[in-house]
């Protein structure tokens, strides 16, 4: 795609001739507003420079999971690299690695607790699994990449944060599954929105939602 194509009008792929897709304008628009929030009102613990990286590391990690139910070990290494050091800034470095391996070690054993929960539905039921994963090892790798951000024991509100929003979203989705009639047994949901989302509120509302209580 040619600058005059990405930037402007017709935006269409040079090499298929396909016009990009709504996820494409939804993340720029998405990006490009909190952008602007984050240089008018910058959160009180970060500055514009540190909240700008996080927004895009997180905005990779959230595309990629919704899309292809994926966080690539790449991504979660270079997010590992960028966790510690704004972790170490935020926080100090011995709260960021424990608050790192608290957050892998959590999330491990949530892997293989729905693994097991997973297996022993399928048993009941009769049922062949093709995937006996209730979380992704991609979920673990992020969890521990957050753990370095939010530190000791900040990670330990995230992953709570976290659950309760994975709760009430799946609740929600398997409503609306169900009314539409397009359930099926262990449907999978990317969790790592989830995951996301909550070190978000922590990292940029935390400190204005805790000043108006």
């Amino acid at each position: 795609m040619g600058l005059k194509n990405y930037f402007f009008w017709p935006r269409v792929c040079a090499g298929c001739g396909k016009r990009r897709r709504f996820r494409c304008w939804a993340v720029e628009i998405i990006l490009t507003g909190a952008t602007v929030w984050l240089w008018i009102s910058p959160p009180i613990r970060i500055n514009f420079i540190v909240g700008f990286i996080l927004l895009i590391y997180f905005s990779l990690v959230v595309v990629i999971d919704i899309e292809h139910h994926l966080i690539l070990h790449p991504v979660s290494l270079f997010g590992a690299g960028i966790g510690l050091l704004i972790g170490a800034w935020l926080h100090g470095l011995r709260p960021t690695l424990i608050g790192g391996i608290a957050g892998f070690g959590i999330m491990l054993g949530l892997y293989y607790l729905g693994a097991l929960i997973l297996r022993l539905f399928a048993r009941l039921k009769n049922q062949v699994l093709e995937d006996d994963e209730g979380l992704g090892f991609g979920d673990v790798n992020l969890c521990g990449v957050l753990g370095l951000i939010l530190g000791w024991p900040g990670i330990v509100g995230g992953v709570i944060l976290a659950i309760l929003l994975g709760g009430v979203a799946s609740i929600i989705y398997l409503v609306v599954m169900l009314l539409t009639g397009k359930y099926r047994s262990f449907m999978a949901i990317p969790y790592g929105p989830f995951l996301v989302a909550s070190a978000i509120i922590l990292l940029f509302f935390s400190t204005t939602m805790l000043s108006k209580l």
